[in-house]
């Protein structure tokens, strides 16, 4: 059996080593040029679940070094007014130390380099997916821009929101705006920028509810206790010289007919000045954090989602990750899910090739479970952003923002129910 993969993103990278770990063979073909390419976004957090879904993917070496590359672990969640505020504190670290393998923070392209290792030869990049065409004998070939072509028993499309495997899979399938934009930016961990977060703040991640339906999170990677563990240095000295550098991360989001101006065609430059603008009246620190982010590192992104599609028939080309069920950034579940993904996906096509069935039976089966979950996961991280909510509106928002903080002053008087607050919150992370 030979399994093409088209995308080397997190989901894609992994059932490559689910299925190269039980002797399948397997392609992957990445549209980047280089495998360090800026693939968009900085930090990425893997939940409990996303971690065993990871764990049952990569071989054990591989997995100590995803942990030993990621930051240090959160310690609590704190929602705050745009003026820095204290509205609620959740203590999390006690809750991740009990869930099996707890929350981690990652950066994005270091994710993929951990996941690339010893899969180089199996990796091609500069190979821009065009279509497919099935075979007679149900086999698939692939077609790339530059003329090659990739013959396999099974074609999975990892290639992100933009699919190219999925318009000519699911040529109906639909992507919605959520009429939500979001700009963000990432800069140095300083003495400078530290001075600006409290130690609360640089000890967890910080949301922050401001009146109009802005919202912003801050976070902070620190990595520098995984630099100095002599472990890492002995096991992987290829990556202890080159670990990250601690940093601030910001982002900030609302409906875009609230922005002062589109940001959908502004550069570095201008996206910070639109920061600046919508941040006027916010605390002087976040004003400053984003003063101080260098234009060249702040980004902007529409939000959009997949609308789950109805059941289609299986075949020998099916699809993991955004490709099939793109989430708004609202429950950090995009790449939880897709990990699942391809532990579900890859257990499956390894069992039909141990056992002789047919392995559009165990894609069948694969998808059933995958639209299951991943419709649940869409509806609810689109419920967290949508310019439709009324929190967005004038006057109707700031009465719905001023009982949201009023009931979260409440609880953060209230140990008991924030302690039960926090289970129900590293349930859902544990439960993906």
């Amino acid at each position: 059996m030979r399994v093409l993969i088209v995308g080397a993103g997190t989901g894609g990278l992994a059932l490559a080593h689910k299925l190269r770990s039980a002797g399948v063979g397997v392609s992957v073909f990445e549209r980047d040029l280089v495998p360090n390419a800026d693939t968009g976004g900085y930090r990425v957090g893997i939940s409990p679940a996303g971690c065993r879904a990871l764990k049952a993917c990569v071989p054990p070496d591989l997995y100590d070094l995803f942990v030993a590359t990621s930051a240090r672990a959160p310690r609590n969640l704190i929602m705050l007014t745009e003026r820095f505020e204290r509205l609620l504190q959740l203590d999390v670290q006690g809750a991740a130390a009990d869930a099996m393998d707890g929350e981690k923070n990652v950066i994005r392209r270091t994710l993929r380099r951990v996941l690339l290792r010893d899969l180089e030869a199996d990796v091609a990049f500069g190979k821009r997916f065009v279509r497919y065409e099935m075979e007679p004998d149900g086999t698939v070939t692939a077609h790339f821009e530059d003329g090659d072509e990739a013959h396999g028993d099974v074609l999975v499309g990892a290639d992100g929101t933009g699919s190219a495997v999925r318009k000519q899979r699911l040529p109906d399938a639909r992507l919605e705006d959520t009429g939500m934009v979001s700009l963000g930016g990432k800069l140095p961990m300083t003495a400078e920028s530290r001075a600006l977060l409290s130690p609360v703040m640089l000890q967890g991640m910080s949301m922050i509810m401001a009146p109009r339906g802005f919202g912003a999170i801050i976070h902070s990677l620190e990595f520098a206790a995984r630099r100095a563990d002599q472990t890492v240095v002995a096991r992987w000295p290829d990556f202890a010289a080159s670990l990250d550098d601690d940093s601030i991360g910001w982002g900030l989001w609302g409906a875009q007919r609230n922005f002062p101006q589109d940001p959908t065609t502004m550069d570095g430059q201008a996206l910070r000045q639109l920061g600046l603008a919508i941040t006027r009246d916010w605390a002087p620190q976040m004003r400053q954090l984003i003063a101080m982010t260098d234009p060249s590192a702040i980004n902007h992104v529409g939000i959009r989602t997949s609308v789950p599609p109805p059941p289609w028939e299986s075949s020998a080309v099916t699809m993991l990750g955004d490709a099939v069920h793109t989430m708004t950034p609202g429950r950090g579940a995009g790449a939880n899910t897709a990990l699942r993904d391809a532990a579900l996906l890859g257990t499956l096509l390894i069992a039909a090739r141990q056992e002789g069935r047919s392995l559009v039976e165990a894609i069948h089966a694969y998808e059933v479970e995958m639209r299951r979950y991943s419709a649940e996961a869409v509806l609810a991280s689109r419920r967290q952003m949508d310019a439709r909510d009324l929190i967005h509106r004038p006057v109707v928002g700031d009465l719905q923002l001023a009982l949201m903080r009023g009931a979260m002053r409440l609880i953060d008087r209230a140990p008991a129910i924030k302690r039960r607050i926090v289970r129900n919150l590293m349930t859902v992370r544990g439960e993906n």
